[in-house]
């Protein structure tokens, strides 16, 4: 897997664009199919986290979590089933995205040691794995133009950043997690 250019973000995004109601449902169905733990985190855990500061911004999150899926689906391919990635996976990948998350928040109280090392971890983390930058850029700007319109929404700005940002290491998690098993797999054939 690899950073989407300038280029690739524009035409993933054109395309998620163009997706009419009738194809945006069947795409969310088949991801509840094939991916059952991560929609259910995507859809219903963190939107209801999101909704404690703002139900409006809970409604774009899952808006914005639809157009990360048509993204990555668009850009890297099919998305991964569940069969290739076990639950146990994708509970640690949140548990430890949230971790290191955590010691990137200075009003959250930690010895100040382990907030060092978790901070270490998730850099060199971002150094070994791609990180599209730019998709995450333009989320945020997403996420800030809509809490802009409504200073209702500006308490939740930073949770569904936060929690935008997890969804993307997620799928970039996701994809190079089965590229990689599947690349081990056929050289020991």
């Amino acid at each position: 897997m690899h950073e989407l250019t300038a280029q690739e973000l524009y035409q993933a995004l054109a395309y998620t664009e163009s997706i009419d109601e009738v194809a945006g449902r069947k795409i969310i169905e088949h991801f509840q199919l094939e991916q059952p733990a991560l929609a259910e985190t995507l859809f219903d855990l963190f939107p209801a986290v999101i909704a404690e500061e703002s139900l409006a911004m809970s409604t774009l999150f899952m808006d914005l979590c639809f157009d990360v899926l048509c993204i990555y689906q668009k850009v890297f391919g099919p998305l991964p089933s569940q069969k290739e990635v076990t639950i146990d996976w994708l509970e640690k990948q949140v548990m430890l995205l949230d971790v290191e998350l955590q010691a990137l928040l200075q009003e959250k109280d930690m010895d100040q040691r382990i907030r060092a090392k978790l901070q270490d971890r998730l850099c060199q983390r971002a150094l070994q794995e791609p990180m599209q930058l730019g998709l995450v850029i333009f989320m945020y700007a997403a996420i800030d133009d809509y809490a802009s319109e409504n200073t209702s929404r500006v308490p939740a700005i930073k949770t569904t950043q936060t929690l935008i940002f997890i969804v993307i290491r997620l799928f970039s998690n996701l994809y190079s997690h089965v590229s990689n098993a599947a690349g081990n797999y056929s050289i020991r054939v």
